[in-house]
C-alpha cells in the first residue's frame, strides 16, 4: 500500500513535481524503517535507522528529488543509500541509479529490500561516498544524502558538463545548506544555487578527513 496521504500532504507543502509525488505515493515508507518506529512512517519527520544514520524527512526527499529535474533518461549517482528510500524514489524517476553506502549493514539491507521491491535499475556499492563510482561516470545527476564540509572534488569530476548535483554542504553540528550545483564548461566555476538551510548527518570516510 502506497503513501498517498503523505504525497497529498507534500503537495500542500509546495512540492509541485507530479512525478515525484507519484513516486512517493507508490512507496510504503514503513518498509524502509525499523519496525519499532513504523507508526511514525507517514509523519513528515526524519527517523533514526541505526548506525548513526537517518531516513530523511519526506519533504526533504521530495524537495531534493524535485530539484534534480529528472525526466526519466538520466543516470544518477546517489551518495548515501541509507535505508534505500530516496533510492527507491529516484529509481522511479530516472533510467539508472548508482548508489554508494559506507555502512556495510545498511548497504546489505537496502540492497535486499530494493531487490524485493522489484527495482532492477538500481546498482548498489558498499564504499566511501566521497570516491563516487568512477567506473560508471560520468553521471547526469548526483545527489548526496549526507553532508560533507565542502563539495568533494572527485564527485564534481564525475558529473557531466551541464549536469546537476544536489547536496547538503556544511560542518557537523553547524550551519548546513542544501545546494544545487550545475557543472559549467571546462575551466569555468560551477553555478551554485542555495535552496534552504538543512541538517544532515555528516558524510564520513574521505570527506570527513581529507588528505
Amino acid at each position: 500500500m502506497g503513501d498517498h496521504v503523505l504525497a497529498e500532504a507534500l503537495a500542500k507543502k509546495g512540492i509541485q513535481d507530479s512525478r515525484v509525488l507519484a513516486a512517493i505515493a507508490h512507496l510504503d515508507r514503513a518498509a524502509f524503517i525499523p519496525e519499532s518506529i513504523r507508526p511514525s512512517a507517514t509523519e513528515d519527520i526524519p527517523l533514526a535507522i541505526g548506525y548513526g544514520q537517518t531516513i530523511s524527512q519526506p519533504y526533504i526527499v521530495a524537495l531534493m528529488s524535485q530539484a534534480l529535474g529528472l525526466q526519466g533518461s538520466e543516470r544518477v549517482l546517489e551518495i548515501g543509500t541509507g535505508s534505500g528510500y530516496q533510492t527507491a524514489v529516484l529509481a522511479q524517476l530516472c533510467h539508472e541509479v548508482y548508489s554508494v553506502e559506507i555502512v556495510p549493514a545498511l548497504a546489505r539491507s537496502a540492497n535486499t529490500l530494493l531487490k524485493a521491491l522489484g527495482f532492477q535499475n538500481v546498482f548498489l556499492r558498499e564504499s566511501d561516498g566521497a570516491q563516487g563510482w568512477p567506473e560508471a561516470a560520468p553521471f547526469d545527476v548526483i545527489i548526496g544524502t549526507a553532508a560533507p564540509e565542502a563539495v568533494p572534488p572527485r564527485l564534481l569530476a564525475q558529473l557531466q558538463l551541464g549536469g546537476v548535483m544536489v547536496m547538503p554542504i556544511g560542518p557537523q553540528g553547524g550551519p548546513q545548506e542544501l545546494l544545487r550545483i550545475t557543472r559549467s564548461g571546462e575551466g569555468k566555476l560551477p553555478r551554485v544555487e542555495r535552496l534552504l538551510p538543512v541538517r544532515f548527518v555528516p558524510m564520513t570516510g574521505e570527506a570527513q578527513s581529507p588528505g
